[in-house]
């Protein structure tokens, strides 16, 4: 039988369509308490729907991004690290290098240069001494321009009375330190001059040509009295430095320890890594910060191996082997030095950058989030709320509905 074949009257149609309406409202209220979303699906509101859908992905892809962003903060902590570690290494080779300051010199004698014995009047009878070299300018050493010729190019000191010149021992050392010459300089009896290497400079090879000759692997420095200066110095006397083979063993096994830390700078620069990103062996670390890929910090490396730092493996009787070439060593490794404090420094600030965006995308990611709950999640209060009503109302409606059927029941009772 159809249902359409079935009469209800008004008041019970009404009741009926008001216990229907009461049963979806109910069912949706019971919904939103069960999902906790007041817009479950696009037919719940379409602009709602899709504009947390949105949301929601954009937090979706940051997210994702958190990890690379991890993984790029640990990458510059492994950098870091490496930095601190080789900073460790090289204030080690310094103190080696120091160990060899504190050593004997070396050699027993050092070289020495002798100009010929002046000629004129007093050179004999009267022989130059430390306060009048050229005795009054009168012997073959007045007026002589003597040349010094090194690896930094040519130094000429005149000796005489006139303005410009020198004639005393103090003032000729004074114009020889101050051109950065490693010689000191004497007078003998007979009024000639002797140049002594200094002690720093204790390996120098001393020569008298017409130009300056580099100096052998053996020695640190070398410096040439030009013949050119004056009789005086064409025909000098040079005595080679005699080198102390007890001290000089004891220099090569510094040497050797040395080249152990230059070894260790080589192995711990490469172990630097983190994820086969290591930014101490010249990679670099491209990190993206938001999900259009627009905003991105690219880190470069650096080679921090020992020729990226300045520095070098030693070699036994030819680096050490007196202060001279210790100092050059001790330069590099100070110049070492600063280079890692700057690229600490420069990790440094890169961290900073990354650790600061790391935390702005959790805290956006956070504001979506948040966006998007208010546009969909179901006031769990309200929603318990209008269950409670609509149950009561459900009851009263059934109760509505029974009292609209009673006119009915009295004409079933007279048909008994």
């Amino acid at each position: 039988m159809s249902l359409s074949n079935i009469t209800l009257s008004a008041a019970v149609r009404q009741n009926l369509l008001s216990l229907q309406g009461t049963a979806d409202l109910l069912a949706t209220t019971q919904g939103r308490l069960a999902t906790g979303k007041k817009v479950n699906s696009a037919l719940d509101n379409p602009t709602n729907f899709f504009t947390a859908a949105g949301l929601d992905a954009r937090a979706s892809d940051i997210s994702n991004l958190l990890d690379s962003i991890g993984n790029g903060v640990q990458v510059l902590q492994a950098a870091n690290t490496g930095i601190t570690s080789l900073s460790k290494l090289v204030d080690t080779a310094k103190s080696i290098a120091n160990q060899v300051l504190q050593q004997p010199s070396g050699y027993t004698s050092k070289a020495t240069f002798t100009s010929a014995v002046p000629t004129g009047a007093g050179p004999l009878a009267v022989a130059g001494t430390a306060t009048d070299l050229t005795v009054g300018g009168t012997n073959s050493l007045g007026g002589q321009a003597i040349k010094f010729d090194t690896a930094a190019g040519t130094t000429t000191i005149t000796l005489g009375t006139a303005a410009n010149q020198v004639n005393t021992i103090t003032g000729l050392n004074s114009a020889l330190s101050a051109a950065g010459i490693q010689l000191i300089a004497s007078v003998n009896t007979n009024g000639s001059l002797t140049f002594t290497s200094s002690n720093d400079a204790a390996s120098q090879v001393i020569t008298n040509g017409a130009a300056y000759v580099a100096p052998p692997a053996t020695a640190s420095s070398s410096v040439n009295i030009d013949t050119t200066s004056g009789a005086a110095f064409t025909a000098g006397t040079i005595v080679a430095a005699v080198a102390d083979p007890v001290s000089q063993a004891t220099r090569s096994s510094l040497v050797t320890q040395y080249n152990q830390i230059i070894t260790q700078i080589t192995t711990t620069a490469q172990d630097a890594s983190f994820n086969g990103i290591n930014l101490l062996n010249g990679d670099s670390l491209k990190l993206v910060f938001d999900e259009t890929g627009k905003s991105t910090v690219t880190i470069a490396g650096v080679t921090f191996n020992p020729n990226g730092l300045g520095l070098k493996s030693l070699t036994a009787g030819s680096d050490f082997i007196d202060n001279s070439a210790t100092n050059t060593v001790l330069t590099a490794l100070n110049t070492a030095s600063v280079t890692l404090r700057s690229q600490a420094s420069a990790f440094g600030a890169n961290l900073s950058i990354v650790q600061i965006r790391q935390d702005f995308n959790k805290n956006i990611i956070n504001v979506l989030q948040t966006g998007s709950s208010a546009l969909t999640l179901a006031d769990s209060n309200e929603e318990a709320a209008n269950s409670q009503a609509l149950s009561t109302r459900q009851s009263i409606a059934t109760s509505a509905l029974s009292l609209a059927n009673t006119s009915q029941q009295g004409v079933l009772q007279l048909l008994r």
